[in-house]
């Protein structure tokens, strides 16, 4: 499952990255190429579209990265996952229960 949600975040990383490079800032670049085309075809508000599914693919991205943390830190806990610190407290000794040796002996 966490591999499949990995995959997930990666494809959508591409797509943002894909789209926000078609967009320029204040309407020139690659959105303008379409726009010139879109009044021939009949596809009106191509930037539109491309805001519209950057910001769907953000909020993608965000949940899909805080269901995957969840998931591991979830995981981590069934495999018992303390730190060694947290285990050596509870045990009450730091050592591990060996002695260290005095310096002169």
């Amino acid at each position: 499952m966490a591999s499949f949600i990995i995959v997930l975040i990666v494809i959508i990383a591409v797509l943002l990255g894909l789209i926000v490079l078609a967009q320029a800032p204040k309407g020139g670049g690659l959105a303008m190429g379409f726009q010139s085309s879109a009044q021939i075809s009949g596809v009106q508000r191509t930037t539109d579209f491309l805001e519209k599914a950057t910001w769907y693919l953000v909020i993608a991205l965000f949940v899909l990265s805080i269901v995957s943390a969840s998931f591991y830190k979830t995981r981590q806990e069934e495999e018992g996952g303390g730190t060694p610190q947290t285990e050596q407290t509870e045990n009450g000794d730091q050592n591990g229960g060996e002695q260290a040796p005095a310096e002169g002996q």
